[in-house]
C-alpha cells in the first residue's frame, strides 16, 4: 500500500514538473503564468514562483496586478535566501509604488535583507553597516508600524556586531602585550560606546593593563601605579559590584600590594 501512494506521489510530480516546464517555455499565456506563479508563491514553491514572476513582470507593469507582482518577485527571492537580490527588488518596489499600502513592508523587508547579508564580526562589516542605515531610516519613518519592535530587535543585533568587533580590536592590544595602547584603545572604546554590552569586559581588560604596567614597573614607579590601580578597581566595582571577574581582580590587586 505505502509503494502505491509512493507510485502516485511521484507521478504527481512528474505531471506537475511538466506542467511548469511547459509554461515557463511558453512564450505567452501570460494569465496562466500569472494564475500559476500565485498559487506556487501560496503554497511556498517560491523558486518557481520567481522564475514566472520574472517572465511576466513586464506585461503587467502600469496594470493593478503590476504592484503586487513586484512586491512578491521581491519577496521571493528573501525566501530562497538571494538577499542581495530581495533588497534590490524591495528598493524597486519603493521607489515604484511609493503610495503602496506595502510601503512599510518593503521598507522593513530591504533593511531585514542587509541584516540576513550581514556577516560574522571578524570579516568586513559593510552590510552590516548599510543594515543599520535601512532599519534606522524604517524606524525613523514607521515609529509606529507592526514591524518596529523586529526592527529594534535587529538593529540591536547588528549595532552589538559592530562593537563587538570594535572591542576585540582594542582587547587585541592587551593580547600582544602592548599595555599602554590598550589603555588607549579601550578608554576610546568606552567613550565611544557608553551604552554597550561589553563594558565590563573592556574595563576589566582596560584594568589588567594596568596591572601588567604596574607590577612590572621599576621600582621607584611602583607604589604610585599600584595606588592608582587600586583607584581604578575600586571604581569597576563600583560600577559592577558582582562582576564575573572578581577572583581574579581579587588575586591580582593582591598580588600588587605585595609589591608596596
Amino acid at each position: 500500500m505505502y509503494r502505491f501512494y509512493l507510485l502516485i506521489f511521484a507521478s504527481f510530480l512528474v505531471i506537475s514538473c511538466n506542467d511548469y516546464q511547459k509554461l515557463l517555455n511558453s512564450t505567452e499565456n501570460e494569465v496562466d503564468k500569472y494564475a500559476a506563479a500565485e498559487n506556487y508563491y501560496e503554497n511556498g514553491e517560491f523558486r518557481r514562483a520567481n522564475a514566472l514572476i520574472e517572465q511576466i513582470i513586464p506585461s503587467y507593469r502600469g496594470k493593478p496586478q503590476g504592484e503586487r507582482l513586484v512586491f512578491f518577485f521581491a519577496n521571493t527571492f528573501f525566501e530562497i535566501n538571494s538577499y542581495y537580490s530581495a533588497a534590490i527588488q524591495f528598493e524597486n518596489f519603493i521607489k515604484s509604488y511609493p503610495n503602496s499600502q506595502r510601503i512599510q513592508e518593503a521598507y522593513f523587508m530591504e533593511a531585514k535583507s542587509y541584516f540576513m547579508l550581514s556577516p560574522i564580526y571578524t570579516l568586513d562589516q559593510e552590510d552590516t553597516f548599510t543594515g543599520i542605515d535601512k532599519l534606522q531610516v524604517f524606524i525613523n519613518r514607521f515609529p509606529n508600524s507592526e514591524y518596529i519592535n523586529e526592527a529594534l530587535d535587529l538593529m540591536d543585533e547588528l549595532q552589538n556586531k559592530i562593537e563587538k568587533k570594535e572591542f576585540e580590536i582594542s582587547k587585541q592590544y592587551y593580547t600582544i602585550r602592548d599595555y599602554n595602547s590598550a589603555i588607549k584603545s579601550l578608554d576610546n572604546f568606552i567613550a565611544d560606546n557608553p551604552g554597550t554590552i561589553f563594558r565590563e569586559e573592556a574595563l576589566y581588560f582596560r584594568w589588567l593593563s594596568q596591572y601588567e604596567i604596574a607590577v612590572n614597573s621599576i621600582e621607584s614607579r611602583v607604589n604610585e601605579r599600584v595606588t592608582e590601580l587600586q583607584r581604578s578597581l575600586d571604581n569597576f566595582l563600583r560600577y559592577y559590584p558582582d562582576t564575573i571577574f572578581i577572583e581574579d581582580l581579587s588575586e591580582k590587586i593582591n598580588n600588587a600590594k605585595q609589591l608596596l
